[in-house]
Parts: C-alpha cells; structure tokens; sequence
C-alpha cells in the first residue's frame, strides 16, 4: 500500500520502481487525488500537470528495510528526465531552430512544384481550363521527419500524391523530374524505379530528400489530404497502396499516442541506442525506424502519463521479457486484427497501426533476433532501478564493444572504380545482406552482421569495409570461399545490371583487426540502398505526350540503363 501526505503532496510506495500510477491504480472509495510536475522534453518553460491516486492507508515498509518518501522518487524520476535531455541535446539529437526553418522551406517549395507540375500535366490532358484550375497534388511527410524525431543529418521523406490522371512513368518520373532537375535548389537527382517502393531521390539546398508517388482515384488531391480516409484508399495500385503505407502508419501513431512530446523525445532515445548498440538498419536485420516507432508507441499507450525516464524504463522491461513471436499490435479501435501466418513465424512481428492491419517489413534473422534481445535485457538491467546510485545517461548509449565480445570477424570488402559506382554497388550488395547472413548462420551458427560502414585507407580505390563478429567458441570455420561464390551468385542472380564492383570475403583474428581500425567507436552511417546508372552514362532519349501530339515531355533512359534498387 502507499500512505498520502495531504499538505505534501508525496507518497510512500513500496519498492524502487516507479510506475505510472494514473495508469494502473484505479480510484475506488478510500482514494484521493494528488498533482505533481513532469518535466516537458521539449525544454519549454510549460510544465503539464497529471493527476495520480494513492490510498490513505498508513506508510508501508520497502522490502529493502525502510520507507521511501514518495517525494525522493518523484524528484529522482525529474532528475533523470532532465539529465537525459540534456544529453539528448548535448548529443546532437535535437536539431536546431534555423535547421527546422530550412526543412519547413524545402517542404513549402516541393508543394509548389507539385502544384504547378499537376496543372500542367492536366493540360497535357488538354483539359477545360477550369479543371486544370481546380486540380492540385500534395506532398505529406513520413518517417523520422514525418514523427518529429528527425536529426540534423537525417534525410526528409516525403509522399508526392497526385490524382488518377497523373502516371508514374511518364508524369512523374518524366514531367515532374525535369521540372525538380531545372530548379537551382535541387542536386544529384536519381530515380529508383525497380524498389518495392519507386522514388526519386534528390538533395534540395543540401538536404536529401526520398519522393515516391502515390496515385488516389480522385481528380484533385487537396493539401489537407486526409490519408487515413478509406474513401479515398479503394481501388489503388499495389504500388501506391505501398508508398502510403509509411504515410498511414505515422500518422496513425501520432494519434494514438496521448503525449506527442514524451514520445517524440523517447524515440530520439531509443533510435540512439539502437544505432549505439549495434542493433539498427533494417537491412542488416535489426531493427529500423518504423520497429521503434511502433514499439515506442505501445508504451506510451501503457503509460500516458509517463516522464520520459519512465518510458524508457518500462520500454526494456516490456520488449525484454515479451513472448516473441507475439505480434505487438497497438490499441487502435479503427483497425480490425487480421493475423498472417508468415509474418506471425517471424521473430520480432510488429503490426502497423493501420486500417488495414499490416506487418512491419523485417529482415531478422535468428542471429540478429539473438542481438536485440540481449540488448534489450542489458538495458532492463540497466533502467529498472531507480534508486540505483551513480546512473548515467551515457552509460546506456556507450557504443558496443564488438573486439572484446568476439575473437573473429568476417570481413566483407567492396570496391569500386569511383564514389557514383561504390554508392550503386554497396547499395545493391546491402539490399542482399539478409542472404549471407542466412549462409553464415548454416555454415557457422550465430553471427553479429555490424551495421557500421568503414573504410580501408591501405586501398587506393573508393572502398567500404563491414566487420561482422563470428559466434565465440566455434573457430572451426574457415571456408569463407564456399560462403563468397554463393553470396556473389545471389547478387547477379537477381538483376544486377551496374557495372560490377569488387567484393572479397575474409576472416580475420580480432587482434589483427585492432591494428587496423578501431570498430568499437565508430558511427553508423546511414546510407540508403540504391543502385542507378550515372547520368553521364546514360542514353537519353525524347519523350512526347501520349495526349498531346507533338508535345515534347522530357528525356527518359533506355530501359536497360533505368534499372534501380532499393
């Protein structure tokens, strides 16, 4: 039980973990309310206020001897919310005002550009011009910019929705690709036409943007789209329903979590821990944003009224001891549960939050699952007390230390002739990952497939180096030739068509490797998949209206050069 103090406002609770007490304890007869602050993570001067219930029974023991003031344990609880802030901030996971004003610029420039591209593809259509006044398309954001969790070095993802008489091949990829390639601010532009979700991707004044397409079966597509709308969902592509997916998802996690800030600062926290750890990048098959993002979610659903420290805490606790394979489904009464078999094999299934239940892609493997799952219960370990003494924030973030964890390494070495081709090659061959680590699994057991991208300064080429650990105690395997002739089958097996880099498999001792370079240090680098031609090397060839005779729209790639992946 737990003992209120009327003119404190503290209690007595037994034991040292805090809980969300609006959450759990109900308030039957004999119970009265109480208030105290939460720290806001948005460093506002604001404080919100919750209220919370304790019984007005006498003060109980702690099991560790003597009583807590309920006060200390709120005090404590601010403090640590507060320390991580600041390290969030001294971090550099909060971006900066001028940062923020820049994105917001970039996002208000592409909807004009999109707004005038859709009239002008409806006048190819040779439409009455009050139908070409009244047409519009979109942009919406997703993503870590879409939730508000985004870095100064993240990319923006960005949705251009158009309506059913603008076409992906020729519209947009054709039509508003010129349009983006003849503006000033825009640079590096490439299209990704053979991902599952088709893109172009480009950098506006210096931050990269991913645009794919989604088409809706209106004629006009407003700027306050309502993407969750069923109306507006029937009868689209497979190919639009994909690029919406993302879109959805945010959307409807913003809206079932009650406090948007607690939870935006606790996904920044958690993306950090994960990249930290070792176990983020979907393609290496760990954990990616949108896994985090649902899971974050679910928490908060347990505790809306949470500190942010609080989250965290119960965040290891709940997905370290959670019976996987479960699927973890949010609380959402708009969507139904439709449960598949496949997804629900996988170790980690995650369902988006959407009106049509769909799972998160995932690549986890069982050496990976095995990786999530011991940092899950370090960081249970770690968060669960809150009276442990001397905690620090960065001790939960330290990065993780791969040489004294394992004795060898497999060394995947890629290269190529210029820095256009390594980006093409590493993205392709990164897009196979999930294959060699399935072989190494066969041939050696577990493996730690470490996200992080090096660089061989020995080699004159433009190289990235990955190091993977090799499971500790089975020393036995050194046909890493077998594992490379197979691996290097898959990647031309499935549609290469770039000019072919080098790639070389190897094992090394992890004392040689400390020589070097040091791995236990170093940054995950965040690069997308994507395989394209150079521009210089591509055959362009003009392209006319299939509506308007004569009129010219654009320059396309011969279909054998515009094979992209990602």
């Amino acid at each position: 039980m737990a003992y209120a103090y009327p003119n404190q406002r503290c209690i007595v609770v037994p034991g040292p973990h805090l809980i969300d007490l609006q959450s759990v304890i109900p308030s039957p007869i004999g119970f009265r309310p109480g208030y105290f602050g939460v720290v806001n993570p948005s460093l506002r001067p604001t404080v919100p206020q919750f209220e919370f219930f304790v019984p007005v029974n006498p003060a109980a023991v702690a099991p560790f001897g003597f009583t807590v003031n309920p006060a200390i344990l709120i005090r404590m609880d601010e403090e640590r919310t507060q320390s991580l802030l600041q390290f969030m901030v001294q971090e550099g996971l909060v971006p900066s005002a001028e940062d923020e004003i820049t994105r917001k610029e970039v996002i208000a420039k592409l909807k004009q550009i999109v707004l005038a591209w859709i009239k002008k593809v409806a006048w190819q259509r040779r439409f009455p011009r009050r139908l070409i006044m009244s047409t519009s398309a979109t942009i919406v954001t997703y993503g870590s910019y879409g939730l508000g969790v985004h870095g100064s070095e993240s990319d923006i993802d960005a949705l251009c929705v158009g309506p059913s008489f603008a076409t992906m091949n020729e519209d947009f990829f054709i039509v508003l690709r010129n349009m983006l390639k003849n503006r000033p601010e825009v640079s590096e532009i490439h299209c990704v036409k053979d991902a599952k979700v088709p893109l172009m991707r480009f950098k506006f004044n210096g931050i990269s943007v991913d645009l794919p397409y989604a088409q809706l079966k209106v004629n006009s597509v407003p700027d306050n789209v309502d993407i969750l709308n069923p109306f507006l969902l029937r009868n689209i592509d497979d190919t639009s329903w994909k690029s919406l997916s993302g879109v959805r998802a945010n959307t409807r996690i913003l809206q079932l979590v009650s406090n948007t800030e607690n939870f935006q600062a606790m996904l920044r926290c958690l993306k950090l821990w994960a990249k930290r750890r070792g176990v983020y990048g979907n393609l290496h098959g760990f954990l990616g944003g949108v896994h985090l993002a649902v899971l974050a979610a679910y928490v908060c659903q347990l505790l809306p009224n949470a500190s942010v420290n609080s989250l965290i805490s119960k965040f290891f606790e709940t997905f370290a001891l959670w019976p996987w394979p479960t699927p973890v489904i949010l609380q959402d009464e708009m969507a139904s549960v439709v449960v598949d078999v496949n997804e629900v094999r996988s170790f980690i299934p995650i369902m988006l939050p959407c009106s049509s239940r769909e799972y998160c892609h995932s690549n986890i493997t069982k050496s990976t699952f095995n990786r999530i799952r011991s940092e899950l219960l370090r960081g249970h370990a770690m968060t669960r007390d809150l009276l442990r003494p001397l905690f620090e924030w960065s001790t939960l973030f330290e990065h993780f230390h791969y040489t004294k964890k394992y004795a060898r390494f497999v060394r995947i070495f890629l290269s190529a002739s210029d820095q256009d081709e390594l980006g093409d090659w590493v993205g392709w061959v990164k897009s196979r990952f999930r294959c060699l680590i399935l072989k190494l699994e066969e041939v050696q057991g577990l493996c730690d497939p470490n996200p992080t991208e090096y660089v061989d300064p020995d080699v004159a080429d433009p190289n990235v180096v990955f190091y993977w650990g090799l499971q500790p105690g089975r020393s036995s395997f050194r046909d890493i030739d077998y594992v490379e002739e197979d691996f290097i089958k898959n990647i031309i097996n499935h549609g290469f068509q770039g000019p072919r880099g080098i790639i070389e498999l190897s094992i090394v001792e992890a004392s040689e490797l400390s020589k070097i370079v040091k791995i236990d240090s170093g940054s995950l680098k965040e690069s997308k998949a994507c395989w394209r031609m150079p521009e210089y090397n591509r055959q362009m060839k003009p392209v006319y209206s299939q509506y308007l005779p004569h009129y010219f729209v654009g320059y396309v790639a011969n279909s054998e050069d515009t094979s992209a992946r990602g």
